[in-house]
């Protein structure tokens, strides 16, 4: 099933609406996919764009990441603070903004800029918001984009025939980053098991693009 989206939403109220639906919306776990590729860095300062109910944002300042986390939703930010306690994160680890990344610029440099599954029914400049957010990243530190490759197997309705998702070289197109600035460390497809909203054993396809800046 997919979302139905009013076209007098905004991108606050309807993500405010859709976290109302349940006490939680996502499983409050790292993706996998996210873990396996930032495991192999070094632990520094980080930002989530799109940071939702937490779980990455989480997992990070466990490991020993100092992690900024941004949303446009109160409800998703109230909710992943209440789980960063409940984990043990107890040391200023973690910081939470509510703003709605379409207008928010931010002025602080980070290790690691990135976002996790960053698509939305409500229309987002969503490559602008990826190429300014480039702009935060240390040199030396790196950008990642974890995406959808396809709709998962549940899915129904006529979005999954009328939208397609960006392939890891296309996501790299739209951000058009100076080449003489990065480095593309992966830019591939990776498959994952996941279990799906009926308890349903399934395999995904993540797109995923890591940047790093000279």
């Amino acid at each position: 099933m997919l979302w139905r989206v009013n076209d007098t939403h905004t991108l606050e109220q309807f993500w405010e609406s859709r976290y109302a639906e349940s006490s939680h919306i996502w499983s409050g776990r790292v993706n996998k996919t996210f873990a396996d590729v930032v495991s192999g860095l070094p632990p520094g300062r980080a930002l989530d764009l799109g940071c939702g109910e937490g779980g990455d944002v989480i997992w990070l300042a466990l490991r020993g990441w100092q992690v900024t986390g941004v949303d446009v939703s109160s409800t998703a930010l109230d909710r992943a603070a209440e789980a960063a306690a409940r984990s043990g994160v107890t040391d200023g680890r973690i910081q939470w903004l509510i703003h709605d990344l379409a207008s928010w610029t931010g002025d602080d440099s980070y290790d690691l800029v990135s976002a996790s599954f960053f698509h939305s029914p409500v229309e987002i400049p969503r490559a602008q918001i990826l190429s300014r957010a480039a702009g935060h990243v240390t040199p030396g530190g790196h950008l990642l984009i974890v995406s959808h490759a396809d709709f998962p197997p549940w899915a129904t309705g006529p979005a999954t025939d009328e939208h397609r998702f960006l392939t890891p070289t296309e996501e790299l197109d739209q951000l058009d980053l100076d080449p003489v600035e990065w480095d593309v460390r992966i830019a591939e497809t990776r498959t994952r098991e996941t279990t799906g909203p009926d308890g349903q054993a399934a395999v995904l396809d993540d797109g995923v693009v890591l940047l790093r800046r000279r």
